[in-house]
């Protein structure tokens, strides 16, 4: 498995990966189309691929976002076949790297708050919850704003 920068051909991936994980809170083609073709400044889209028969396939994706000294994880999915094999992390921890080279001090998230398991998946990397946003999704759920430290600065090392 590899993570790296995302490419315009991972385009079609990403729409998949989007619409299969995210559902109705899935972007548009057309603002992951900007992303990977580099027109989103501040941002960084990343793909996990994985080695099939046929070749590398994207199973993962993720996109961080660095203002100042504020990261966000904007999305995380990987593929339901390539789950619990360490691509998450393999993603998150890519994140966190590129968040600190950026200056950031803290990495902030939502995440829907029935999602037990990725509730339990970022309180085992250190993310605890510092608010929550109510009807957040578009089917009303709320969100559990989650934040790791990343600096001295706010807790992390």
């Amino acid at each position: 498995m590899t993570v790296r920068e995302a490419r315009p051909d991972d385009l079609v991936a990403l729409v998949s990966l989007e619409h299969d994980n995210l559902g109705a809170d899935a972007w548009p083609p057309g603002l992951l189309q900007e992303g990977v073709e580099g027109r989103v400044p501040y941002a960084t889209y990343l793909v996990a691929e994985v080695e099939t028969p046929t070749g590398p396939v994207v199973a993962g994706h993720a996109v961080l976002s660095v203002v100042g000294d504020i990261a966000e994880l904007q999305r995380i999915s990987v593929d339901a076949e390539q789950r619990r094999a360490g691509l998450a992390t393999a993603l998150l921890d890519t994140v966190v790297a590129a968040a600190r080279a950026g200056g950031a001090d803290r990495l902030l998230l939502e995440v829907r708050e029935d999602n037990a398991g990725a509730l339990s998946f970022y309180a085992a990397r250190g993310f605890v919850e510092v608010d929550r946003r109510r009807r957040y999704y578009r089917d009303g759920a709320t969100a559990v704003v989650l934040r790791r430290g990343l600096g001295p600065a706010c807790g992390g090392s």
